[in-house]
């Protein structure tokens, strides 16, 4: 369990000798990247406290600013315009991503693909369905085709008046499949020179975790185990690091708990600590 006294932070010192009010300048500026349905400004701050937290502590925070429903090969594109941008007009060459659900299969692309490995220095992927999502095979294997179609419809009309240009809920979700992800595994190559790393968490109970992980946790328990209600757990781990991370109370940590969008504190879970430290251990290693 991350647990941080933000008291003891502010005199405390790194092994490094820096101050604690630095613990997150990291060398090269952060690149928070969203998931599926979701943006990450305008209307809604995708990562809740997170992004203030950091900067608190010296990180320099950029965001995604990505269509929120597209195939990842699509989204990939535009996200490395995107982390272009940001390498160059911050000076510093490269970033830092940090990348939530289907965003870290799309950064995963933009670097093996796209040649984002020349301005990506580490890629931290956050309960990213890297062998797919159950939930997802289901929607799309079982659920007859006039209903995707208009599910599909009320999605894409929701998410164009949110902000996306062309919207395509299909694509995203059969790109979050575990045969989509299996044949794209077979030639998204991981770069070496980039440093990957992963996290993921677990849900205790079904009834403990907010909307929708609360409805379909029992879903994917039943074809995936232990899941944090939308992706199962053996679907997180990839890179070098891997980190699991629930409470030792009833609840545990759910898919969306893992980016405060609910601003919501847990008990046994410091989710603004957890992300200081783990920004102020990339800075430790050097990025």
């Amino acid at each position: 369990m991350e647990k941080m006294n933000e008291k003891k932070m502010k005199v405390k010192r790194t092994a490094i000798g820096k101050l604690s009010m630095d613990l997150c300048a990291t060398k090269y500026p952060l690149l928070l990247v969203h998931g599926v349905f979701f943006r990450d400004y305008r209307y809604l701050n995708y990562w809740g406290r997170i992004p203030r937290t950091l900067e608190k502590y010296g990180a320099v925070v950029y965001y995604g600013k990505h269509q929120s429903a597209a195939s990842v090969c699509d989204s990939a594109r535009e996200l490395a315009a995107r982390i272009k941008y940001i390498a160059v007009k911050s000076g510093a060459g490269k970033v830092n991503v940090i990348a939530h659900s289907k965003g870290g299969l799309d950064v995963r692309y933009a670097i093996s693909r796209y040649g984002m490995d020349k301005y990506v220095a580490s890629l931290t992927t956050i309960n990213t369905p890297h062998r797919g999502c159950a939930f997802a095979d289901y929607l799309i294997n079982k659920i007859p085709e006039n209903v995707q179609q208009k599910i599909a419809r009320r999605y894409n009309g929701t998410l164009k008046r949110l902000g996306d240009e062309n919207p395509d809920f299909l694509a995203a979700v059969s790109d979050l499949t575990a045969a989509a992800c299996r044949e794209r595994n077979k030639y998204i190559t991981d770069a070496a020179n980039v440093y990957y790393q992963s996290v993921g968490s677990v849900l205790n109970r079904a009834r403990e975790g907010s909307f929708p992980a609360n409805m379909s946790y029992g879903f994917v328990k039943k074809f995936d185990g232990p899941n944090d209600g939308l992706v199962g757990e053996q679907s997180f781990r990839w890179g070098k690091s891997y980190r699991l991370v629930t409470t030792k109370f009833n609840r545990g940590i759910s898919h969306f708990d893992m980016t405060d969008i609910a601003r919501k504190n847990i008990k046994g879970f410091d989710i603004r600590g957890f992300y200081v430290r783990l920004v102020n251990r990339l800075k430790r290693m050097g990025f």
